[in-house]
């Protein structure tokens, strides 16, 4: 989706329709706590469940959570496959409720370098959900943000097309066909995006918090989204370029 110049802008911004969220502090909760850090890997994935309940509670269409980029794969061997395992562990189980619930589960990411097992789960969780029309849980894996712009202009180039445009890119990112996310909610103090949706967050609403993704309950969601609700969303426009009445002073 393409935002233009033209594009009405509502005097009172209401329920983010499309929320992104980087998960981070999960090693530094399980730290503070004294254990080992995939206990606050475990402990994040119930926050993350909690997390889609709220969201879909709220009114939010689409939630998209960074759940491993492709630089994680540095991290010790062990984390990297307790990782594996909790994801592998979330499709199989987790897909389900969230099917119940007429949830749509989609995987981006280069699924390349998961193990056939992953693989599997996430077309079965895929397949399982796709005619679900409830909120849709979008969870980026293996992804970066530099590498899916790259591959949207390889598919072009492979199609052969004689001039790239902002909406043929678009169209092939990873998330062509869902609505560009309004507000991008980053947890563990850490205030950069980190090669998340670089394309497509051009002109959402930042958040950032000090609260440890596991410790991000309905509340700081809540807090995140009066935050949102306060703004002004000018999609690059001055305030002197707005219509008078959403003019403000």
């Amino acid at each position: 989706m393409k935002i233009s110049s033209t594009q009405t802008i509502p005097e009172h911004t209401q329920i983010p329709r499309h929320v992104a969220v980087i998960m981070d502090g999960n090693g530094r909760w399980a730290k503070k706590r004294f254990l080992p850090r995939v206990m606050g890997h475990k402990k994040g994935l119930d926050a993350l469940e909690n997390m889609v309940k709220h969201c879909a509670e709220m009114g939010v269409e689409y939630l998209t959570v960074f759940a491993f980029s492709t630089e994680n794969w540095r991290r010790p061997q062990d984390e990297v496959s307790f990782l594996m395992g909790l994801f592998l562990q979330a499709l199989q189980k987790q897909v389900r409720r969230m099917h119940e619930n007429n949830m749509r589960v989609r995987v981006i990411g280069n699924r390349s370098r998961f193990n056939d097992d992953i693989r599997k789960g996430i077309e079965d969780a895929e397949s399982l959900t796709a005619g679900n029309t409830g909120l849709t849980l979008t969870v980026a894996a293996d992804y970066g943000g530099r590498w899916d712009i790259l591959q949207a202009a390889n598919k072009l180039l492979a199609e052969g097309v004689s001039e790239i445009t902002e909406e043929a890119v678009t169209r092939h990112l990873m998330l062509g066909d869902a609505p560009e996310p309004d507000l991008f909610i980053r947890t563990g103090g850490e205030t950069r995006i980190s090669n998340f949706l670089l394309w497509q967050m051009a002109y959402a609403e930042l958040y950032f918090t000090d609260t440890l993704w596991p410790d991000f309950d309905k509340a700081a969601l809540e807090a995140a989204v009066a935050s949102f609700r306060k703004r002004e969303r000018r999609f690059g426009r001055t305030s002197e370029q707005l219509p008078a009445e959403q003019q403000r002073g």
